[in-house]
Formats: C-alpha cells, structure tokens, sequence
C-alpha cells in the first residue's frame, strides 16, 4: 500500500467542506454551548468521525473488489441527490 499527496488532499478538502455546518458540526457545537468539556466533546467527536471514516473506508475498499468505481461514483453521486431533495422537502 502506498500514500498518495493527491489522494489525501482530495479526501481531506471534501470532507472537510462536505462537514462544515452540517448536523454533525452542530450537534458538536451544541454539546460545546451547553457547558460540557471542551476536551470531551472534541475527542467523543473525533472519535466518531475516525470510526466513521474507518468504516467508509473499509466498505468503499471491499466493495472496490466486487463493484466498478464507476457505479460506486454514480451510487454515491445518486445517493446526495437523493438526499438533497429529501432535506429540501423536509423529509430528513
């Protein structure tokens, strides 16, 4: 396995702007305004995201071996659209 600069700043400049001021931000946020401990609240959601982004990438790994990167894209591209229109109707 090598590391990959491209890869690792893609990866990070989208899902670091994909997490700003979405619900896991201002959930963390809420958690910070309610008086808990600010080292307690960064490390439960630190850890929450790594476990998060573990997992995501495990499955994208196992299912890079059985499914095309085409349909995996097209998948996830479908599946934000979907989303998209859900939180606009107000249904999530």
């Amino acid at each position: 396995m090598k590391w990959e600069w491209s890869a690792f700043l893609v990866t990070f400049g989208t899902v670091f702007l994909a997490e700003l001021g979405d619900k896991t931000q201002l959930a963390t946020m809420n958690f910070a305004a309610k008086g808990h401990p600010l080292p307690a609240v960064f490390a439960g959601s630190a850890a929450a995201l790594v476990i998060s982004a573990l997992l995501g990438t495990a499955l994208g790994g196992a299912l890079f071996e059985i499914v095309s990167p085409q349909v995996i894209s097209k998948a996830a591209g479908t599946a934000f659209i979907v989303m998209g229109v859900l939180i606009l109707w107000g249904k999530i």
